[in-house]
């Protein structure tokens, strides 16, 4: 497997024509991020846990129709599927509204994770969402000793939500996973977490963190890495939904790393990092110009296209 990615799968309900109207549409972090790789042909696979409702049913089956490998295949009676509410803004801006008190998403458990899976894969992905409360945040964990045990690379994507948990309790846990990580996905809204794009190499070089993206919106993406840092321009687009943009563009960046054959930092250079970013913008992009989530997700053939 090229990639495993884990933690929250929900329902993005976006809005309709009319006021206070929703469409429902699969979405979250990391599946959005894990069906944008399968999309460019890679093999993927999901680690999170959904409920067993008409929600969850429908999520599964998203999964699958983009043949990605369900690997908590039994879905859960403890709580209802994770909904989450998008109010969108002028120039394709949102915020949440989250009902999760709790979502199945936070019952993913320790035993509900394979050594053999992470062993048998290339790079762990994971985000902050799916880590604000057990036992949950313990299985994200758990996962993350497995893959560093296991010389596997480890992405992650801090995605902070100030409505499910408090800046400071998300930097908490942040910082206990910052030397577990190889890759980081932080936007520019996100800077206090490594305190100030200033401190960025310093990050790097306090936990052994290879590769730094900071995305920029509409601007692009800045990049640091190996002492180098620079920006890599993004496309100018009508963005009509920002939902799973960001999703696109990692999963992009993933994506193409896994096709020019990057399986260990020592693999990474400059050069396919940058041509990573531009893949990665190229996919990003696309999904703007598009509604809801998934949906927005284009193929390797499109980006290939557009980039």
């Amino acid at each position: 497997m090229d990639i495993i990615c884990m933690g929250e799968m929900l329902i993005d309900f976006t809005p309709g024509a009319e006021a206070r109207v929703y469409k429902g549409n699969p979405g979250g972090a990391p599946a959005n991020a894990c069906i944008a790789i399968a999309r460019s042909g890679l093999e993927t696979g999901f680690l999170g846990k959904l409920g067993n409702d008409d929600f969850g049913k429908f999520l599964k089956a998203t999964l699958e129709e983009n043949n990605v490998k369900v690997l908590c295949p039994e879905l859960t009676d403890e709580a209802v599927t994770t909904l989450a509410f998008v109010t969108l803004y002028e120039g394709g801006e949102r915020s949440f509204t989250f009902a999760r008190k709790p979502g199945a998403d936070l019952l993913l458990s320790k035993e509900d994770i394979s050594e053999d899976a992470i062993a048998n894969t290339k790079i762990l992905h994971a985000g902050s969402f799916g880590m604000s409360g057990n036992p949950s945040q313990e299985a994200h964990f758990h996962a993350m000793d497995l893959a560093k045990k296991h010389g596997k690379l480890i992405s992650y994507d801090v995605n902070y939500r100030n409505m499910i948990w408090s800046l400071e309790d998300a930097k908490k846990v942040v910082d206990k996973v910052l030397p577990y990580v190889d890759l980081l996905k932080i936007s520019d809204e996100e800077l206090a977490f490594v305190g100030g794009e200033e401190n960025i190499p310093n990050l790097m070089k306090e936990n052994g963190i290879s590769v730094v993206i900071e995305t920029l919106g509409a601007a692009g993406a800045k990049y640091f890495f190996g002492g180098n840092s620079d920006v890599v321009a993004g496309h100018k687009v009508k963005a009509v939904d920002a939902t799973g943009a960001g999703d696109a563009f990692w999963g992009g960046f993933l994506a193409s790393l896994l096709i020019n054959g990057v399986e260990k930092k020592e693999d990474l250079t400059e050069e396919l990092v940058k041509k990573a970013l531009v893949y990665g913008n190229a996919s990003g992009g696309l999904c703007v110009q598009k509604m809801g989530g998934i949906p927005a997700l284009p193929t390797r053939a499109e980006i290939e296209a557009f980039q």
